[in-house]
């Protein structure tokens, strides 16, 4: 069965930094279909040689309505995003979905963990907000690494709510690339596996083996499996 492809028109162009945009988009024909946080869109790119399709997480929220945001950088040798990268305001484009499985509707009763890399924040950020909007008194903690301080995204908005929310705890890190899921798995034993406290529920978010790592990582330590939340870019 044939997936029903959409179209939707660019209406605000934002750069977080030299080599990372959000392309906020609004649907040609009525709004985006319902999805849950943490959802992405699959893109079709038209390239010379042939047609790509890859997929951006919706680093918007459902409540936000439309125009929805994607959000990503631009990869060396990578002609998919340099073909995003030069789309202008009035540009359409096509895609299908939303899809995906990681994803957070009702958050867990527990401690909550988010994990996230660059631009890999980008489902962690709906999902952030909606385990806020419930009045649990559970503890949520965002542990965001990038390799500069430019690459950590919406650090303002994230710093905000851990003022608002006592309960939310944000610890932005800026790590060299090459050490990166080192000093990630190092610094997610030192907080949450030395001890021997494994009621906590974890969302790891971000590129390569690493992302595995972490996950093995932790439940290997203890933590359920369904506990131990992941997706790899």
């Amino acid at each position: 069965m044939e997936r029903p492809i959409y179209q939707a028109t660019i209406e605000r162009i934002f750069d977080h930094c030299g080599d990372t945009r959000s392309l906020f988009l609004r649907s040609v024909s009525g709004n985006l279909h319902s999805y849950s946080r943490g959802m992405f869109v699959s893109i079709t790119i038209p390239l010379a040689s042939e047609v790509r399709v890859r997929p951006y997480t919706i680093a918007s929220s459902p409540e936000d309505g439309e125009p929805f945001e994607l959000c990503f950088n631009l990869v060396s040798d990578g002609p998919g995003a340099a073909w995003m990268f030069d789309r202008r305001i009035g540009d359409r484009l096509d895609f299908t979905g939303p899809f995906g499985a990681f994803t957070l509707e009702r958050p867990p009763e527990r401690e909550i963990v988010f994990v996230a890399e660059g631009t890999a924040i980008a489902p962690i950020r709906p999902m952030l907000r909606r385990a806020l909007s419930y009045s649990a008194l559970h503890q949520i903690n965002l542990l965001y690494a990038a390799d500069s301080s430019e690459h950590l995204l919406y650090r303002p908005e994230l710093e905000s709510l851990s003022e608002i929310h006592s309960r939310f705890t944000f610890e932005p890190v800026v790590i060299e690339r090459h050490l990166l899921y080192q000093r990630l798995s190092e610094e997610v034993e030192r907080r949450w596996v030395a001890d021997s406290f494994r009621k906590r529920h974890f969302f790891v978010c971000g590129i390569g083996s690493g992302v595995l790592k972490l996950r093995d990582m932790l439940r290997q330590a203890g933590y359920e499996r369904r506990a131990v939340q992941y997706e790899r870019w």
